[in-house]
């Protein structure tokens, strides 16, 4: 036993092994690829789970006539892709969908943010505004739709209309919410120093309400991509809600779902931009773990 004791006593103790800061962040960086391989080969083997359940569904046991299957959907859109739908270009549909989305997006936001911040900054005209603006919220935006195309056509201003009317709300609250929450006392040193009405609004509310703005954008282009769906669902010439609602009458069930798969993929593109916008408008704000390190 001392003997054993001795050897063991005898032998060199490990010498810690210190890692460079390049293989640190190396070895982080690896880390952080495996996960993100293993995440993603999750959400792939969830997908084809999904499908091939779906196709082998659709054969075997339900009708595909009105459920449809992955293959038939694929073909719908390979046929839309390559020869057009019964109205036109699919990247015609695409653009006018896409377009009427932006514009009632650009001009639904910019209402939302001013009036958001005004309202949220004047507790005496939110008081005064806000039944009306409750009032208006509670209205069924598919009525509006109908309403805006009878005032204006079935062209390009009755879905922007549609669409600003979606946007707005989810803006505007956002926007009041995020001009609420400000500090009075970084507002009460500012005056004190000198600053007036608008300087506070533009250099201390704005951007303290920038955060809860930029998080409403994402709800926001959803709603606008509905918004132009329902409107050219509820009367247009062209679109993807004309595509869809034409597949309705048709009782085209491989239509109507290859027309939710390219709104699906315009609004995950939509939001990887405004994600990718709202990283740089934000680059100014420490993060939580800096924040917490420097306390």
């Amino acid at each position: 036993m001392s003997h054993e004791v001795t050897t063991r006593a005898s032998e060199p103790a490990e010498v810690p092994v210190h890692e460079t800061e390049e293989q640190i962040l190396a070895r982080v960086r690896g880390k952080a690829r495996q996960v993100r391989l293993r995440t993603w080969g999750l959400r792939l083997a969830l997908i084809v789970l999904w499908l091939g359940s779906w196709e082998l569904t659709a054969t075997k046991w339900i009708d595909p006539f009105f459920y449809s299957k992955p293959s038939l959907i694929w073909e719908r859109l390979i046929e839309w892709f390559t020869e057009g739908t019964q109205f036109g270009s699919i990247w015609l549909q695409i653009y006018t969908t896409v377009q009427e989305a932006v514009l009632g997006f650009v001009i639904g936001t910019v209402a939302g943010v001013v009036l958001g911040v005004l309202l949220g900054r004047s507790r005496y005209w939110s008081d005064v505004l806000a039944p009306f603006i409750k009032a208006l919220n509670a209205v069924p935006r598919i009525v509006l739709a109908s309403l805006f195309i009878i005032w204006f056509g079935l062209g390009l201003s009755s879905k922007v209309a549609t669409v600003v009317v979606l946007v707005f709300f989810a803006v505007f609250f956002n926007a009041f919410t995020g001009a609420r929450e400000v500090d009075g006392n970084v507002i009460n040193n500012a005056r004190i120093l000198g600053a007036g009405r608008r300087q506070v609004l533009v250099s201390i509310v704005l951007p303290s309400a920038t955060t809860w703005i930029l998080s409403s954008l994402h709800t926001a282009f959803g709603f606008a991509l509905i918004g132009a769906v329902v409107g050219e669902y509820a009367g247009a010439s062209k679109g993807l809600g004309l595509l869809i609602s034409n597949a309705q009458g048709t009782f085209d069930s491989a239509g109507i779902y290859a027309g939710m798969i390219v709104i699906t993929v315009i609004a995950l593109l939509a939001e990887g931009l405004i994600g990718v916008a709202e990283s740089k408008l934000l680059r100014w704000r420490p993060s939580q773990a800096s924040a917490s390190q420097a306390v």
